[in-house]
């Protein structure tokens, strides 16, 4: 039967381009339509490399930094966990070493997932791509499952769009009993030079300052100055209210970092003595890093079997 006013028929629009994830033997690269890309180890599940779309790196790692999986990686994104710094004596992480084992073990990518975003700024669609790294107990070497008996899973969740770069990380008990951890993000930003920076948003928040045997301070400063060796663990803070490094030129907001879950900031450089007695670090590149670590470890965080906890960070760049 003909039909006057049948359908016309429908058009098949072209595809939007997508994010290309590459699965090397130890890496795991993502890089966005826009042009934007990161790279993640698959050794500590360590962010090493975070680009915009103009190439330009946001991520700070050292020149000697070990990427055989011998050593921790120093640089990108380290994942902290379940002590940070020295565990102390009589806990149960106290045979573990210095930052614990997340940042010394293997991980295993779960997989990837990809979405469609609208711009604030933009105004248009952007893809972004999500890439999930899985850690066990059963994953772990015998001497850090020796040092450490419980039963845990984690899953850490590295999210790339044309704005920002989110990590975060879920932490399960699977097992029987209770155990107490730390968590901490620990970014190394690259950064051109550190007497151009300041860091904002701390004032007024206490800190224990590890270069002067743990004496707890007050922040007076409103925007922080780096202008030797820093250590500071920030208490309190505020997840919402951004962590902001910005330039001391003219005041602009170089990054930001919000937080979920992570109430404490660590404030680090090794300066000028402790870059030259590091293997792993360059004698002159503090000048060009700055890390600001989110975290949760003011206190320990109890986690009651068959429990999920989670903290993240979103990182935002001067676009």
């Amino acid at each position: 039967m003909d039909r006057s006013n049948k359908p016309a028929a429908i058009g098949v629009a072209a595809s939007l381009p997508q994010p290309t994830v590459t699965i090397h033997e130890n890496r795991v690269d993502a890089t966005l339509p826009s042009g934007e890309s990161v790279s993640v180890h698959l050794y500590g599940a360590t962010v090493t490399s975070w680009k915009l779309a103009n190439g330009e790196e946001q991520l700070f790692v050292s020149s000697k930094a070990i990427l055989d999986g011998s050593k921790a990686i120093r640089g990108g994104i380290p994942v902290v966990f379940p002590v940070f710094g020295p565990p102390p004596k009589n806990h149960a992480t106290s045979a573990l070493p210095q930052h614990g084992f997340a940042r010394s073990s293997n991980w295993e990518f779960l997989g990837k997932s990809s979405s469609e975003s609208l711009s604030s700024d933009k105004g248009k669609a952007g893809s972004s791509v999500k890439l999930d790294f899985g850690l066990s107990s059963s994953m772990l070497s015998q001497e850090f499952r020796k040092a450490w008996p419980y039963e845990f899973g984690l899953v850490y969740s590295v999210t790339l769009s044309p704005e920002s770069l989110e990590t975060s990380l879920q932490v399960q008990n699977k097992g029987s009993e209770a155990f107490e951890f730390h968590v901490l993000l620990h970014n190394y930003f690259r950064v051109k030079d550190i007497s151009k920076i300041r860091v904002k948003n701390l004032q007024n928040k206490s800190y224990v300052d590890k270069t002067e045997n743990y004496v707890l301070k007050t922040e007076s400063s409103p925007a922080i100055a780096i202008t030797q060796e820093t250590d500071r663990v920030y208490q309190d803070v505020d997840p919402a209210v951004p962590v902001v490094v910005a330039s001391a030129d003219d005041d602009s907001e170089l990054l930001s970092i919000t937080r979920e879950g992570l109430n404490t900031i660590t404030l680090w450089n090794p300066w000028t003595e402790k870059a030259k007695g590091m293997s792993d670090f360059g004698d002159e590149e503090y000048k060009e890093m700055v890390c600001v670590e989110p975290g949760a470890v003011g206190g320990w965080q109890t986690l009651d079997a068959g429990d999920a906890w989670e903290g993240s960070q979103t990182i935002r760049p001067r676009l």
